[in-house]
């Protein structure tokens, strides 16, 4: 073990940011689905979609989900290979 486990930050970061239900089965959706926009999400989850904004928000902060503007909608896909392949471990039990 070592003693400099702040080289750990980042990770950890991006931990506390998937460490939330909703987060979590936002990036699950992506990986089934590819590309989804917050119309579909928000009926798939049943939650307001300020509520579902604030999530996004955050995994695009995380630089975790890219949005790509498709007229007046956004289409989210995930952009995060580590987190990808994460998630595919974490839930390849679950399908």
């Amino acid at each position: 073990m070592e003693k400099d486990y702040m080289e750990y930050n980042e990770i950890a970061e991006m931990l506390k940011i998937l460490a939330h239900p909703v987060r979590l089965c936002i990036i699950n959706g992506l990986l089934g689905k590819g590309t989804c926009n917050v119309s579909h999400m928000q009926d798939c989850l049943g939650i307001p979609q300020s509520t579902l904004s604030q999530h996004l928000q955050k995994l695009r902060m995380a630089k975790i989900i890219v949005g790509k503007r498709n007229g007046l909608e956004i289409n989210y896909s995930i952009c995060n290979e580590e987190v990808r392949e994460l998630i595919e471990f974490l839930f390849k039990n679950k399908v």
